[in-house]
């Protein structure tokens, strides 16, 4: 890859080519957990720009630019009253939609208000998230995915933040050959005890911990194959017998993954751009079985990253928590048993903005080949004031469901339709997605 390409796939700035692509889609930019208690208004700062998200005294939310219209003053800072947000400066006040309700400092009878509107970006709720559209023109449909469709119960979101940029963030994701290494544990725990951990549990149709296939199998084959939402990655370890241990993956455009977590649950990540340099991971957790444990799932969670920003409590600044001794006796990594930090170390160690030039690019890697080539054309389609892959309205949404994400062992000579009977088998059994 030429530095030129590199630049072109990574910087998200106003008026950048993948910048102008990734504001063609919905961009999660806050949980809805952010704005509970009693001052619901968050600064937010979204592929270089920097906006206010708040919710009303009617429930309402709105995004709008940061800066008030007035002499620029912060509106993050701003009072909740009186039907919008309040600046501090002079009280103008601007309601979900960017209408100037009053400028108190006025004359009495100004038509001042009538004259300003901050620009406003429509937001909306989905599964725990709030997701926004800063593009141009109509945003698009939520396609009908099991995160978006699944009952609140059925479903839990959190968020984490990356010292890097997104794309490599991304990249990890679609690189099914890295868990047998990256995620390596030299004692299987006990499968029981898994809920809400990915990679510690049993695969589907099998008692055969997850731990025990990627140590054991160590060389995946891999198929990528194009689908209407982007990619699905397909990563087959024969494990004699007549079994196959099938992994099925998928890239969903323009900035997503959906993978199996366990044999009940799915995890659904956007990888959102902060700016250049630094992006916030957003998941929903999926649950076809019970109901999800939230506060369980949120207090996992919280053991590695500290509120009020959802920064991690290991990285760079402490060597991601790297212990000698568990690297040799318990970890590959030797950095704790939580695979995000393994993430986390991975994609940050290769600098803030990856140097693609310096690459060399194995078979395993397909996926991630099959995905820049993707991103590119996309990126040119949007430069020609095109609509790109999942750009959609409402009278296609219907058609992106799923999409099936299945870890499990099943016949060697029909794995091709395994995956494919495991993912209706699970939806029939399901209280929601039969």
């Amino acid at each position: 890859m030429s530095p030129e390409q590199n630049e072109r796939i990574t910087r998200v700035g106003m008026g950048t080519p993948a910048g102008t692509l990734l504001r063609q889609y919905w961009q999660p930019v806050a949980l809805v957990d952010e704005l509970e208690g009693d001052r619901p208004i968050r600064p937010v700062k979204l592929m270089g720009q920097h906006f206010v998200l708040f919710r009303d005294e009617e429930g309402r939310y709105g995004l709008l630019d940061r800066d008030c219209p007035h002499r620029g003053a912060d509106l993050a800072f701003g009072r909740l009253e009186d039907g919008g947000l309040r600046c501090l400066f002079h009280g103008w006040l601007f309601d979900v939609n960017g209408a100037c309700l009053e400028t108190p400092a006025e004359p009495e009878g100004s038509k001042l208000p009538q004259r300003i509107k901050q620009k406003s970006y429509p937001v909306v709720e989905k599964s725990g998230l709030l997701f926004a559209y800063v593009g141009e023109g109509e945003p698009p449909a939520f396609p009908h995915f099991d995160c978006f469709v699944a009952p609140n119960e059925y479903t839990f979101a959190f968020k984490g933040y990356l010292d890097c940029n997104w794309l490599q963030a991304l990249e990890v994701g679609i690189d099914p050959a890295h868990a047998s290494y990256l995620h390596r544990f030299f004692e299987d725990g006990d499968t029981e005890a898994s809920y809400g951990k990915q990679f510690r549990g049993a695969s589907a149709d099998s008692n055969l911990p997850i731990t025990k296939v990627l140590r054991e199998y160590d060389r995946p084959e891999i198929k990528v194959d194009p689908a209407n939402y982007g990619l699905r990655l397909t990563a087959l370890r024969r494990l004699g017998d007549e079994q196959t241990h099938v992994r099925v993956t998928n890239l969903v455009f323009p900035q997503a993954f959906i993978i199996p977590m366990s044999s009940e649950m799915t995890i659904a990540q956007w990888h959102v751009p902060i700016d250049d340099e630094s992006c916030y991971w957003y998941a929903i957790f999926t649950s076809f079985g019970q109901p999800v444990n939230k506060q369980q799932m949120r207090d996992q969670r919280l053991a590695l990253y500290e509120l009020p920003d959802y920064m991690p409590r290991v990285g760079r600044f402490n060597n991601y928590g790297y212990d000698s001794k568990e690297q040799a006796t318990q970890t590959y990594t030797g950095m704790g048993h939580d695979i995000n930090v393994h993430d986390q170390w991975a994609v940050e160690s290769q600098g803030r903005i990856q140097d693609r030039t310096r690459e060399h690019l194995g078979s395993t890697d397909k996926g991630i080949v099959a995905y820049r080539r993707l991103l590119l054309e996309a990126i040119d389609q949007a430069g020609r004031g095109e609509k790109a892959l999942m750009v959609i309205d409402e009278s296609k949404a219907g058609e992106f469901t799923g999409p099936p994400s299945i870890d499990g062992i099943g016949p060697d000579d029909t794995w091709s339709d395994y995956w494919k009977v495991a993912d209706e088998k699970r939806r029939k059994s399901s209280e929601w997605a039969a």
